[in-house]
């Protein structure tokens, strides 16, 4: 979009900045800290989070279940705000720390952005945004997988991803109902789904799950039918509650499964 290079060259100026101050690892964490299956979940959540205000922002901004939309939008940043306090606190770790500089400023700016009215410049910038704090949590989480020797973390990246990619499918699409029906906007939705239906094949094949976990993972087939018609014919548009309703309880469903992979892994 055009606002992008704008938005990412302050940016990746300061991120070079503070990265040429040092990139090792620093001290092991400290004792009593989150685990690093925790840490991963926590980290994954912000890939969701940044989707999340966005889609929340452009629904509000259409009117559609205003108090709802509102609410998890506040919400939404608020979480986002509390997860980065965690992650600064308990991962020591310099290029994690550098990156959390980069993903600050951007989420600083979204969420001034939040509290003004809707406009369709503004909502060009959320999205922007929203990508940028995307692509910095997603560094975050693949740094912190590298700290684990067994890679054993990999199950609650991949199950925490779906959560993401459930609010930046919804995002795209009412994004496309808000007018910005751009190559990009359609080709981002596209690709969100295909991630998502692979993973979640990926999932349903996986040798740690419990018989909790399959029927939370047969519970998102079910509720994945019911939209999915939607996200693939985006240009007809239409039902955009069902859609919202839908796609939150795919996430919750998600979020509840990789809780339950944190949990086998001890933490």
């Amino acid at each position: 979009m055009k606002h992008l290079n704008k938005l990412l060259i302050p940016l990746f100026s300061l991120l070079l900045l503070t990265m040429l101050a040092g990139s090792g690892m620093a001290k092991e964490q400290a004792a009593g800290s989150p685990s690093l299956a925790k840490l991963v979940d926590i980290a994954g959540k912000q890939r969701m989070l940044s989707q999340k205000i966005a889609k929340a922002y452009f629904f509000y901004g259409q009117g559609i279940r205003p108090d709802k939309t509102r609410k998890q939008l506040l919400d939404s940043i608020n979480e986002f705000d509390r997860n980065f306090e965690v992650i600064r606190k308990y991962v020591d770790n310099q290029g994690v720390q550098d990156m959390l500089v980069y993903i600050e400023m951007a989420k600083d700016e979204l969420a001034l952005l939040a509290k003004k009215p809707y406009s369709k410049e503004n909502a060009s910038l959320v999205l922007d945004y929203s990508e940028t704090m995307l692509e910095g949590s997603q560094d975050i989480v693949s740094r912190l997988e590298e700290m684990s020797k067994l890679k054993k973390e990999a199950i609650v990246d991949l199950s925490g991803r779906q959560r993401m990619l459930t609010q930046r499918i919804a995002k795209y699409y009412i994004a496309y109902q808000a007018g910005f029906r751009d190559h990009n906007t359609v080709e981002q939705l596209k690709k969100a789904v295909n991630e998502f239906e692979e993973a979640h094949a990926a999932l349903r094949k996986a040798r740690q799950n419990t018989p909790e976990i399959n029927a939370n993972l047969t519970k998102v087939d079910r509720l994945w039918k019911v939209v999915a018609k939607f996200y693939k014919d985006v240009e007809r548009g239409g039902l955009p509650v069902i859609v919202l309703a839908t796609t939150d309880n795919i996430m919750t469903t998600m979020n509840n499964v990789t809780h339950q992979y944190v949990k086998l892994l001890g933490s």
